[in-house]
């Protein structure tokens, strides 16, 4: 069965202004992964720094609505030394700190593909593609391939 690890991004997207084409493009895409996991066609891995994350939003009613969507992933991998050791050493190659708290929580995991919406995030794991141990996509492009 087919996993999925969605950052923060995702979670954030369907919430974002939806005037612009892309945002709703991006978030009608994380909205059908969402419906295919809830449906138990491919299963959604989490983590802690998800949560973490979410916590740190600033809006309230964002930090809610992110909460609600990720109480629905399958499994939820809490971080120890070894994600810690993992990120510390994607951090070397430019990649932000929860950023690669969240690749290095996909990499343990061994989900299919991590899904960001992160232009920045996106072209540093390409860029750096022999280092990252997990598949790194945007939903909208990655569900055209599975679809």
């Amino acid at each position: 069965m087919t996993s999925v690890y969605l950052d923060v991004c995702c979670l954030n997207r369907p919430f974002d202004d939806q005037a612009q084409t892309r945002i709703h493009l991006e978030a009608e895409a994380i909205l059908i992964v969402l419906a295919r996991c809830k449906a138990g066609d491919w299963t959604w891995v989490s983590s802690d720094v998800v949560d973490l994350e979410i916590e740190r939003t600033p809006d309230p009613e964002r930090r809610r609505r992110a909460k609600l969507l990720a109480s629905h992933a399958h499994h939820s991998l809490r971080v120890g030394l070894d994600e810690i050791e993992r990120a510390t050493q994607l951090e070397a190659v430019g990649v932000g700190a929860f950023d690669a708290l969240h690749l290095a929580c996909a990499e343990v995991a061994q989900v299919d593909v991590f899904l960001t919406t992160d232009d920045r995030l996106l072209r540093r794991c390409a860029l750096h593609a022999g280092q990252i141990r997990v598949r790194v996509e945007n939903p909208l492009a990655w569900l055209g391939e599975m679809e």
